[in-house]
Parts: structure tokens; sequence; C-alpha cells
């Protein structure tokens, strides 16, 4: 049995419900465990224990979120040079553009060497005002599609050993 872990932070429930299609996707494969975890909750033990990883963050003020970030503080030394070569995903629920939300995971996913298995998922949902960025997300069902796609297909490499 495979391992794949799912770290997300959300504010707005828009990663959330990323992270669910995902691993809905994962879960079709029925000898992968799916571990969906909000960010606070997960920690080195979890990262070490798992095969394989999706991120999921909402991009805050052009950065990952500051509960991934502490993710990603409180987990990279206890696991770095004991994870080498495991693949992972990302995803990023914009507001604008994503881009630097995905080059911090990108970065600290080369830290870890580990290996993207798909260009990291960006679903922008052009919340620019106070009010829009505030507001409860509904993420459409073709972006949730694509998350699902991609935790299906990491799953199934996951069983496959093709990563």
């Amino acid at each position: 049995m495979k391992t794949l872990l799912i770290v997300y932070h959300t504010m707005t429930g828009g990663t959330l419900q990323m992270a669910q299609a995902a691993a809905a996707g994962a879960a079709t494969e029925a000898a992968v465990r799916v571990k969906l975890l909000r960010a606070p909750e997960a920690d080195a033990h979890d990262v070490l224990q798992a095969d394989g990883y999706l991120f999921a963050t909402p991009e805050n003020l052009a950065a990952m979120s500051g509960l991934m970030k502490d993710f990603f503080d409180r987990c990279y030394y206890g696991a770095l040079d004991r994870i080498e070569g495991r693949p992972y995903a990302s995803l990023v629920c914009a507001g604008s553009d994503g881009s630097n939300a995905a080059r911090q995971i990108e970065r600290i996913a080369t830290g870890w060497r580990l290996k993207a298995i798909a260009p990291v998922l960006i679903v922008c949902t052009h919340a620019q005002t106070p009010e829009d960025i505030l507001r409860p997300k509904q993420i459409g069902a073709a972006d949730l599609t694509r998350c699902a796609e991609i935790g299906a297909a990491m799953a199934t490499g996951l069983v496959l050993g093709v990563f």
C-alpha cells in the first residue's frame, strides 16, 4: 500500500475544494492510502511516511500562505536527505497569478530533491477587491476535474512505480 500525503491550507475554501478533488481522484486507486491534512496538523513524521506529495496553498500577498510556509519550516530539516526522489505536485488557488507561490513550493521541493510529476496547477479566481478576496470561493467543475486528474495520476504512478 502506497501513501499519498496531501497538505493544504485554506482561508476561503477554494484550496480545500482543490485538495479534496485531488484526494478524490487519488482515491480511485485502491492500492493508495490518501492522507489529507491541514498544514498545521501535518508534521515531519507524515512527510517521512508518505510515498508522494501534493501541496495545496492559496496565494496570499503574492506568496504561499503563512501556514503552508510554517509546515515547510517545521518539516524541512526533519525530512531533508530522507525523501529525495519522491514525486510531488502542487496546486495553487490564486487571486491574481499564483506564480510566486508556485515558485516558492518548487524551490522547497528542489531542496528536498523531490521529483515534480506535473506542472503546478494554478486556479485563478481573479479576486482583487478586499470583499472578493475574503469572500468564500467556489471552484468551477472544470478546475476541480483538473485537480482530480492530478490526484489520479499521482496515485496511478505510485502504484505502477513510475515515479
